[in-house]
């Protein structure tokens, strides 16, 4: 528990990172991956290169900086990082070395004048704090996934069942338990973790599930990324028979029961989770209002997948948005991006249940239109792939 005048300190930091946040991170990592480099595994390298992961952890560190005295208005924030932690088999051993990088990371970037022991030392307990929280959260989950019907905790090895070409830059594969076990339930729009050992070092990654539970097989559909050596090594040295080993599914990103409309809005690769999402929402017969956005046909995937549920539910209506069509299957039902005219032209009314996934400025711009257009906020629903940044 902080004491008063260690929740002064940290409350009084808040300027400084709003300031030196993304500097702190970074140094942060670099620390981190110093002193520790057997944490490596559990990071995409890629999001630090781009500097995501470091914008994402400096919000973290700010949202809970400005709410160390309130820490129920955290709220979504932990489950999103309890949800990832488990995805990747974070455990309690991992603080520690976080929590010395982190607090090094302050002294160096802050300087003794600013980081006094004083402040790092109400950083520590704060620190400590918030990893209590987490630690706690994440062997409740852990525990249910173990307990649960098909469950497990660590990994399992799963067995490459089908490989699918779904687009000219996504494949799906579908995954069966090499123990030929029944595997665990998940709710629609979760992820699994993935556990790859690629030319000798280890690699974690989290797909989402693109195929609705079946208790016998996972589905995950992956695009193949500039660089990305998890993804390419996927398309590439993947087939049919490889055994790849995962994690039980997670995540707090999930289609909720209501009697509104859903509406699912995404731009390329998004749309794999709402692929579970809409079988989930069409068998509870609920109407559903699909919006996809693609840079063009040939890497619009499952598009026939959707018109062929059109045809069999009369309450799914489909729209889809290329940014130029050049000719490849079928026209799409817009060119250009999606903006907040075209969602005015294809959202049935404002009071929906709204997800929305893609890349971030396509995210801000759906938001932002969605709000402008009278939907809730707490009826827009959003889940980043990646580290969460912040979204106006």
């Amino acid at each position: 528990m902080l004491s008063p005048s260690q929740t002064a300190l940290i409350t009084a930091t808040v300027p400084l990172l709003e300031a030196h946040g993304e500097t702190l991170t970074r140094h942060f990592y670099q620390t981190l991956f110093a002193d520790f480099p057997q944490v490596l595994p559990l990071f995409n390298q890629s999001n630090q290169s781009g500097g995501n992961q470091q914008r994402a952890l400096a919000s973290a560190v700010l949202c809970y900086a400005r709410h160390i005295e309130s820490l129920d208005k955290l709220g979504p924030l932990v489950a999103t990082i309890v949800n990832k932690h488990v995805s990747l088999q974070i455990l309690p051993e991992h603080y520690p070395l976080v929590g010395a990088s982190l607090l090094k990371a302050i002294r160096e970037v802050l300087g003794a004048e600013t980081a006094t022991d004083a402040v790092i030392e109400a950083w520590g307990a704060a620190y400590g704090q918030l990893a209590d929280i987490l630690i706690g959260a994440e062997r409740s989950a852990y525990a249910a996934q173990e307990q649960a019907p098909g469950g497990w905790r660590g990994t399992r090895a799963f067995q490459v069942a089908r490989k699918a070409v779904e687009s000219a830059e996504i494949t799906s594969f579908v995954l069966r338990p090499v123990d030929g076990l029944p595997v665990m339930d998940f709710a629609p729009g979760q992820y699994i973790g993935v556990r790859l050992d690629i030319d000798g070092k280890e690699h974690k990654r989290q797909y989402s599930l693109s195929a609705a539970s079946n208790l016998e097989t996972y589905r995950i559909s992956v695009k193949r990324e500039a660089g990305g050596i998890v993804s390419n090594h996927l398309h590439d040295a993947i087939d049919t028979g490889a055994v790849i080993d995962l994690y039980a599914p997670s995540g707090a990103f999930t289609l909720q029961p209501g009697e509104r409309p859903v509406v699912l809005i995404s731009g390329g690769v998004g749309i794999t989770p709402t692929l579970a999402m809409l079988t989930a929402a069409l068998r509870a017969n609920r109407t559903v209002h699909f919006i996809h956005a693609a840079r063009n046909g040939q890497v619009h995937a499952f598009r026939e997948h959707i018109e062929t549920l059109a045809g069999q539910y009369p309450q799914l209506h489909h729209h889809f948005c290329y940014a130029a069509h050049d000719g490849t299957g079928a026209a799409p039902h817009a060119t250009g991006y999606l903006d907040q005219a075209l969602l005015a032209q294809w959202l049935p009314s404002t009071d929906v249940d709204a997800y929305f996934l893609g890349p971030t400025a396509f995210m801000r711009s759906v938001k932002a239109s969605l709000r402008a257009l009278g939907v809730p906020d707490a009826q827009a629903r959003y889940e980043f792939f990646g580290p969460a940044e912040a979204m106006l």
